[in-house]
């Protein structure tokens, strides 16, 4: 794999990191727990963002104090609501994780199945489908901000952290 497309790669996913942690820091207390559950989307978008860069899906296990409510089918909520420190310690968990997968992706890794009950993808279109689901809820959260509290972060076009 080139690694200048890595870094590209790692750029864009960053940026979108990076708005997730900005939209999490600019939610007041009464929006995180408030009707939308804006806690449970971040919840929701993080731990995907974990699952999706497991290179081993069927052995995925998310970091204490994390469970699998995010598999029910019945779409069961975790037991409790999930503070933004617990949530911004998660996110830089798979920030780190996602990080590594990246700037380490190689041909074989790019093409190694990514296979669950719902899909059958290529690490490589699993990851462009991770950005995308990052993005998509970064937008309602935005928009929730907007709506709750005259004002949301801005755009980031490319990530600034490195490990």
């Amino acid at each position: 794999m080139n690694a200048g497309f890595n870094e590209i790669m790692w750029k864009q996913f960053g940026a979108s990191i990076d708005m997730l942690e900005n939209a999490i820091s600019s939610c007041p207390a009464d929006v995180w727990s408030g009707e939308f559950k804006f806690w449970y989307t971040t919840y929701h978008t993080i731990f995907f963002l974990d699952y999706y860069c497991s290179s081993d899906p069927a052995n995925f296990a998310p970091p204490a104090p994390f469970g699998f409510s995010e598999f029910d089918p019945a779409g069961v909520l975790p037991e409790r609501v999930y503070s933004k420190n617990e949530l911004l310690d998660y996110l830089e968990f798979a920030r780190k994780k996602c990080f590594d997968l990246l700037v380490g992706l190689t041909d074989e890794l790019a093409n190694k199945k990514f296979i669950n009950q719902f899909s059958d993808y290529t690490m490589m279109e699993m990851l462009i489908y991770n950005l995308r689901h990052i993005q998509h809820h970064v937008g309602q959260l935005n928009l929730v901000l907007r709506q709750q509290t005259d004002s949301a972060p801005g755009w980031v076009s490319q990530g600034r952290k490195s490990y």
